[in-house]
């Protein structure tokens, strides 16, 4: 049996960007969680635009998302703001990371083990 991999999703592509990087970081995380990797997805600077879309019920890649909640470890803080879509993340259940001076941490992510494949 192989040794479990630890992986980090960050997905920085905002959903009026190229949603086929969306849609293939997330289905990356996807195949990493159905092998019983220890996964974590991180949406970062315009990324979080991308959570915010991919919450609303109708957006194709939604149901996606959900199957990966679990595994989602939340959207930049600082980016959220900036961007516009904290309320929208808020009310959608989704953490607020702001480890590093108000942002989330690439580091924490390293420092966990984690290889860093971004979106």
């Amino acid at each position: 049996m192989s040794e479990q991999n630890k992986i980090a999703v960050v997905i920085y592509e905002p959903a009026s960007g190229d949603t086929s990087r969306i849609y293939r970081g997330l289905k990356t995380a996807a195949e990493f969680v159905k092998a019983g990797d220890d996964v974590a997805v991180v949406f970062d600077g315009s990324g979080v635009e991308a959570l915010a879309a991919l919450s609303d019920a109708s957006n194709p890649l939604h149901g996606l998302l959900v199957s990966l909640k679990d595994d989602v470890r939340g959207a930049c803080a600082y980016c959220a703001t900036g961007h516009k879509v904290k309320d929208q993340l808020v009310a959608g259940g989704w953490p607020l990371l702001d480890q590093a001076a108000g942002e989330a941490s690439i580091r924490e992510l390293v420092n966990e083990g984690r290889q860093i494949l971004n979106y």
